[in-house]
């Protein structure tokens, strides 16, 4: 595993940008992959190797400005990792970013919130 996954966003492909030695694992922009489990399969397995030796403390920031519905499992996917983290005693949270003019993504944010009970998760406007 390398220490930095970086795939820069497409029309259709969120940025993301995990950083193992800077503790940065952030996705941004648009989720609207046509075959959303082809192109977070490599992101998800990337997570779960570094889940087997991971940093004292890992945040996941999210700031997606769309994402469809195809995308949902696999965000859930993700974040999955980082519950597993603190299920083992790591220190793991989530931040949900939204634009204040976005409603629906804040409220996406709190549906998320809702469905990963044992991360903490912070919702905020940025």
């Amino acid at each position: 595993m390398t220490d930095i996954l970086k795939l820069a966003a497409t029309e259709d492909t969120p940025e993301v940008y995990f950083d193992v030695q800077a503790n940065e694992f952030r996705l941004s922009g648009r989720s609207l992959p046509e075959d959303a489990f082809a192109f977070y399969a490599p992101i998800i397995k990337w997570l779960e190797t570094y889940s087997q030796n991971p940093s004292a403390s890992s945040v996941l920031v999210i700031s997606l400005d769309y994402f469809n519905s195809s995308s949902v499992k696999q965000l859930l996917e993700i974040m999955s990792v980082f519950e597993r983290l603190v299920n083992v005693g790591k220190d793991a949270k989530i931040v949900w970013c939204y634009d204040t003019d976005d409603d629906l993504m804040e409220i996406k944010g709190l549906e998320f919130q809702s469905m990963i009970a044992n991360v903490p998760f912070e919702l905020k406007a940025c």
